[in-house]
């Protein structure tokens, strides 16, 4: 029978030996089941090539305790004997698992004075042999009280899931009582699923997403099924079945701020903190992961469909969802507080030019000398700060290339969408374990002018791959898109003489200069304000080069004209009044041309 709120439990006494029989540890579970093994989700963590994930498990019966073997053909022995299931164990018996030594007694019944919360054992680096000195053990579980509640022991134990912690806001404005009561069972469940996967061999590798997520969803039903007599009334059992589903194959909490379209960005700066973006502002989230190895966890399950690996010799890695969402993760020893992690979400719905209308980022005008441009082959490089869209717009001014145009795009990081039918997605790739096999986007780019292009996209241009894009703009290659970090269009030429001089080519400024003069035709520059609206706010041709300096005009610039009562930003994308270059081409050959769209305000 599963404890009830308010029963008596008795401890689980656990004594942990070495091979010498020296004492290493002594620990106290306060549950009726309780798992020991390699992972960092059992209650008991010890670490040995010969332990595996989930080794065994401790489970308090009617007449006493019982130890039941996890770890298939590894095995585990009591009293030197192989047992796959052993008890009632007295105080005598001895438990050989890899190279350690256990003892289990029951200890006296838990009342809210009685409670000794379990210690978090780190993790062993290997079998060591016995004749160590130093304690096997260290807690990172504060002795200086007692916790007062079954729900603050529970979060101390080293559980490898990804539920919501009790008290977070998020849960539903829920009493402390039912959350902690959710949080209890949720552990519950999940170790139990995690067990009975295991008994089963589930070969995980061999499903997809389908399958995996139709047989772990059936598994968790029927556990709580098994469990509903003993589950709390007051439970939602749907949401805690979805919950656990979400840890076990999901993002755990984060699958909440994946589904939310108003979240833009999802920023886990520790495993207790995760920030979102909401309306171009930043909100402090109460939900939280267990643990550093839940967060862990959730990268590398990112990552791993992606070729793509993060371990101490390579903490950093970029990466995307299946949605095209871009992910960014760090973890230790570069990440002193533990493993980062940031989303920026790409809506399922791509933006239109009347949602940029919408929400004040553009004007007619200015999308229609844009489109303009696109059409007839125009160099184009948008510029902005990190954050204030300049993907999002690169995808819409690419959505202007005619369908009947074959496109080649290269990206560090595939999140480009483009709909027309004759588009190639390249995708760079880093080194793997051992330094090699790595393909920079200055070698795809290379690699795409073999490929015959009407157009090229270049994600983003973040070092020496500037010079073969400016080359290729310069070689027939016209009408080629891509971005740059920059704050200003005349900080864009600048920018891209520094990307240039990484391609380690020693060329002078001067001729720096004249390829980029001769190169883009238009620069547009975005801007993220403090009211996290994004705008438009200069469309800037570049005209030549004089004197050493490149030449450009503003055709459209934006006017901030002040704030609203709700501190939005105020202002409105104008026409200076100059005439582009290219339009007077245009209108010479006969072809018909808008002209009014430059004609100057009053005020500007």
């Amino acid at each position: 029978m599963l404890w009830r709120r308010g029963d008596r439990i008795a401890m689980m006494r656990i004594k942990v030996k070495g091979r010498n029989g020296q004492e290493l540890e002594c620990v106290e579970c306060a549950d009726h089941l309780c798992t020991i093994g390699r992972s960092s989700k059992n209650f008991l963590q010890l670490k040995g090539w010969r332990i595996a994930g989930v080794h065994a498990q401790l489970e308090r019966r009617g007449d006493g305790i019982y130890v039941q073997d996890m770890s298939g053909a590894i095995g585990t022995t009591v009293n030197g004997k192989a047992a796959d299931t052993y008890g009632p164990l007295s105080s005598a018996d001895v438990i050989s698992i890899g190279s350690y030594l256990l003892s289990v007694e029951s200890g006296k019944p838990n009342s809210d004075q009685a409670v000794t919360a379990p210690k978090v054992v780190a993790p062993l680096a290997a079998d060591e042999p016995s004749t160590r000195t130093t304690p096997a053990f260290e807690s990172d579980v504060s002795a200086s009280r007692p916790p007062q509640t079954m729900a603050e022991i529970y979060k101390k134990v080293p559980v490898h899931t990804l539920g919501v912690k009790p008290g977070a806001a998020e849960v539903g404005q829920e009493s402390e009582p039912i959350a902690e009561d959710r949080f209890v069972w949720h552990k519950r469940i999940h170790a139990k699923l995690m067990g009975d996967m295991d008994i089963r061999r589930t070969d995980v590798e061999s499903l997809d997403d389908k399958q995996l997520t139709a047989l772990v969803k059936g598994l968790i039903l029927g556990i709580i099924e098994e469990m509903d007599t003993d589950l709390p009334a007051h439970l939602d059992r749907e949401r805690l079945a979805k919950e656990v589903l979400n840890e076990a194959v999901g993002l755990g909490p984060l699958e909440d701020f994946l589904a939310d379209d108003s979240i833009t960005e999802i920023m886990v700066n520790g495993y207790d903190k995760i920030y979102y973006e909401a309306g171009g502002k930043l909100h402090n989230s109460t939900v939280t992961f267990s643990s550093n190895d839940a967060v862990l966890a959730v990268i590398e399950r990112i990552i791993s469909p992606l070729g793509r690996r993060i371990d101490e010799s390579s903490p950093m890695v970029d990466g995307r969802l299946k949605d095209g969402s871009r992910i960014n993760a760090i973890i230790p020893p570069l990440a002193i507080k533990g493993p980062c992690l940031t989303i920026r979400k790409f809506s399922q719905k791509s933006l239109t030019v009347e949602d940029l209308y919408r929400f004040g980022a553009i004007t007619p005008e200015v999308v229609q000398f844009l489109e303009m441009a696109v059409r007839n082959r125009k160099n184009i490089i948008i510029s902005g700060g990190t954050g204030s869209g300049k993907t999002t717009f690169l995808n819409l001014l690419a959505s202007f290339v005619p369908s009947d145009e074959r496109i080649v795009t290269v990206e560090d990081s595939a999140e480009l969408r483009l709909e027309q039918p004759h588009v190639v997605s390249l995708e760079a790739r880093p080194a793997n374990m051992e330094g090699k096999g790595a393909v920079a986007i200055r070698d795809l780019v290379k690699n795409c002018l073999r490929m015959r292009p009407d157009r090229i996209v270049v994600g983003e241009c973040r070092g020496s791959e500037a010079l073969d894009m400016l080359q290729a703009m310069n070689t027939g290659h016209n009408g080629s898109l891509t971005t740059v970090h920059a704050n200003t269009p005349r900080d864009v030429v600048s920018r891209l003489m520094v990307m240039v001089m990484m391609a380690g080519m020693e060329l002078p400024d001067k001729a720096i200069l004249e390829q980029i003069a001769s190169a883009v035709d238009i620069i547009v520059q975005q801007s993220r304000f403090s009211d996290g609206s994004r705008k438009i706010t200069h469309v800037t041709e570049i005209t030549g080069m004089e004197s050493g300096v490149v030449q450009m005009q503003d055709l459209f610039l934006f006017r901030q004209s002040g704030l609203d009562e709700k501190g939005k930003v105020l202002g409105t994308l104008k026409a200076t009044g100059r005439v582009p270059e290219f339009y007077e081409d245009l209108r010479q050959s006969g072809l018909q041309v808008d002209m009014s769209i430059f004609e100057q305000d009053s005020d500007v």
